[in-house]
């Protein structure tokens, strides 16, 4: 199977690299390589490779500066996703679009399905949903629109990261409390992606891990186990904040949770609960700076290799 992986270069794209089944020809590509804002561009280079899979992993990210740049928001993950979806319908290969949690509004207290209602607080949520709609649009018999949420892995800036290097400089840290959903290993999504790809399932999917946590029994849980692999040297106090106390430009929902029931029994995957996958992601982030020498820097402050046990 020929797969063409838009976004290679960001977290989910390198664990989408790692994971890659034996008999997959993958052709990635990252965003100097593919921009999904040309349209041409993007026609022609899936024409040439004539995949038999597509996917978008691919997004402008950055929550809060989406509100002051909603044009550059909107024409990558709006227009782009739809270049990419008409480009794989033209050679007739199924698409699978990554999305978020972000376009709903968090005001209800149970599991999103996918079937309810959207309702994005800012531009990044609205920019995400906009490409869900022109894909589906685009090519309505062969998308995959699949939702997740605080996406983490060792590769590139992510909340766990960022955790690990703050609690090693500071000596204490705040934390939103009352902003709940899941953490979701970024491996994890990739190998379920991978599934996709073959079952081929159409239509909105949610994909997370199991279990919910605040933004806050995060940082604490990254901390506890960071410690106990070493990774730290010492635990420091992680205060709860509201969302008054540490305002953002862009609004957050309150609770995102996703129902994920339909996906894991569609794919036939048993879940796995988010501080397991995350303990199992701290072993790959220890076993990745000890063994490469280029990936020193990265060192949360207080990491000492000789004594890691690595």
């Amino acid at each position: 199977m020929r797969v063409l992986l838009a976004g290679g270069s960001g977290q989910l794209g390198r664990e989408l690299q790692r994971c890659k089944p034996a008999d997959i020809e993958l052709l990635s590509l990252g965003s100097q390589e593919l921009d999904l804002r040309e349209a041409e561009a993007v026609a022609a280079r899936v024409r040439g490779f004539r995949p038999q899979v597509v996917i978008n992993a691919a997004a402008y990210t950055a929550v809060d500066r989406a509100e002051n740049e909603p044009e550059a928001a909107f024409a990558v993950n709006g227009q782009g996703a739809a270049n990419l979806a008409q480009a794989a319908r033209m050679v007739g290969a199924y698409y699978l679009q990554v999305s978020t949690d972000f376009v709903f509004d968090g005001a209800q207290s149970r599991p999103y399905l996918p079937t309810d209602r959207t309702n994005p607080l800012g531009i990044y949520g609205a920019s995400k949903l906009a490409g869900e709609q022109l894909a589906l649009a685009a090519y309505p018999e062969g998308v995959a629109v699949v939702r997740t949420a605080w996406l983490y892995s060792v590769f590139g800036n992510n909340f766990v990261v960022t955790m690990l290097r703050l609690m090693g400089e500071r000596d204490s840290l705040g934390v939103v409390t009352d902003q709940v959903g899941t953490p979701t290993w970024a491996h994890g999504l990739a190998e379920a992606l991978w599934q996709m790809a073959v079952l081929q399932p159409n239509g909105i999917l949610h994909w997370t891990d199991a279990g919910v946590a605040s933004w806050y029994d995060f940082a604490v849980a990254i901390q506890e186990e960071a410690v106990d692999l070493r990774l730290l040297e010492r635990e420091i106090p992680i205060h709860p904040l509201s969302t008054a106390d540490y305002p953002t430009p862009a609004r957050r929902p309150p609770y995102s949770v996703l129902d994920k029931t339909a996906t894991w029994a569609t794919l036939g995957i048993k879940p796995v609960h988010w501080r397991k996958a995350l303990r199992l992601m701290l072993i790959d982030y220890k076993a990745e700076l000890s063994s490469s020498p280029a990936l020193t820097k990265l060192m949360p402050f207080g990491y000492n290799k000789e004594n890691s046990g690595a």
